[in-house]
């Protein structure tokens, strides 16, 4: 897919989340819901980009979402 598709998405569902009064929960959410509405190969992906200029495109509460659930977004081999 197409990475800049993938950051359009996480930044709408960011969005969604940003507005919740709880910001450890509004991550924990974002991550909840990638992890269980996206696929594998999209999951790493987004992630793959964190580690590149790629990742100032997303919002900021996906970052951060991001890469405190990495370990948990990352799929199996």
């Amino acid at each position: 897919m197409n990475g800049r598709q993938l950051v359009i998405m996480a930044n709408q569902i960011g969005g969604f989340f940003a507005s919740m009064p709880d910001h450890t929960q509004a991550l924990a959410d974002i991550a909840s819901h990638i992890r269980r509405s996206w696929e594998p190969r999209m999951r790493r992906q987004i992630l793959a980009m964190l580690d590149t200029p790629e990742a100032e495109s997303m919002s900021a509460i996906v970052r951060e979402a991001l890469q405190a659930h990495r370990t948990s977004l990352t799929p199996p081999q």
